[in-house]
């Protein structure tokens, strides 16, 4: 049944990609994170390159695909065939149990969302601090290294792009990969930073250590603003490449303003290509 619903997935990316870009693609990969299969969708540009990449890293998800607050947002067919069509080789990464990748262990927001009905908020912190220090991060730095390997691919001139849980994880990645030269991280933590000072201390720290340059995005209607500021400050007070951008509100609601990434792109569009191209075409 999983087999089945993951091939329909596949089929119905690969139509809406040909029926919206002239990009050809996109291609799927199997990678190995631990004990997990993961699956990627990979889109290449026109040109044999090599190419400027970038990894799209997803907020946390469900098995199921639908959470608390809805449906998790999953949109590769939007991003893939528009970060192509700006000449990016683009790697959208399903990462443990989520999309594509479901059945291969527990996806995120299931672990969290469990932890917290059975031990309350502060047990469901730790376990988001954990997943950002190993587990999904462990996925994030697997896909890393699969974008790096293919043959279209500049392994110098790479950057992630996260939203939410996921650009958290982008930071992490950061921290720890120091040849990664950017990240845009729309609506960092915007739900749990000020639920979670565990959270709190582990994204500062990230961007304490970090070399790329970053792009700190927010909604004005997201769950909060605050992440995108304070990280942003904190590499100011370093010195530093960063920028940080509140956009107006989108939608009705602060779930509507958390997925800024897929509501607004002809908002962010201009400025975060400008962003990557200076910081990996040059």
């Amino acid at each position: 049944m999983k087999r089945a619903l993951a091939a329909a997935c596949v089929a119905a990316l690969m139509s809406a990609t040909r029926a919206h870009a002239s990009t050809a693609g996109p291609d799927t990969l199997a990678l190995r994170s631990g004990a997990f299969h993961l699956t990627g969708l990979l889109w290449r540009p026109q040109g044999a390159g090599p190419h400027a990449a970038v990894l799209f890293a997803h907020g946390s998800g469900h098995a199921s695909g639908v959470g608390p607050a809805g449906p998790d947002h999953r949109h590769p067919e939007r991003m893939g065939p528009l970060f192509a069509r700006h000449g990016y080789v683009f790697l959208y990464l399903f990462r443990r149990g989520d999309g594509l990748s479901a059945g291969n262990g527990e996806a995120s927001g299931d672990l969290m969302d469990r932890e917290q009905r059975d031990h309350g908020e502060e047990a469901r912190n730790w376990v988001q601090v954990r997943l950002l220090e190993d587990g999904e991060l462990d996925d994030l730095l697997t896909g890393l290294r699969t974008l790096r390997r293919q043959p279209q691919v500049d392994p110098g001139r790479v950057a992630i792009v996260g939203v939410s849980f996921g650009a958290s994880l982008a930071l992490m990645a950061a921290e720890r990969d120091s040849t990664l030269r950017a990240t845009v991280a729309f609506s960092p933590a915007g739900y749990s930073w000020k639920r979670s000072p565990e959270l709190r201390a582990l994204l500062l720290g990230a961007v304490d250590h970090m070399a790329a340059s970053a792009f700190f995005i927010h909604a004005a209607n997201d769950y909060s603003t605050e992440p995108g500021q304070a990280l942003a400050a904190e590499m100011e007070k370093l010195g530093k490449p960063h920028r940080v951008k509140i956009y107006p509100a989108i939608g009705l609601s602060p779930e509507d303003g958390h997925d800024f990434v897929d509501l607004g792109i002809t908002a962010w569009e201009r400025d975060v290509f400008g962003f990557l191209d200076q910081s990996l075409k040059r």
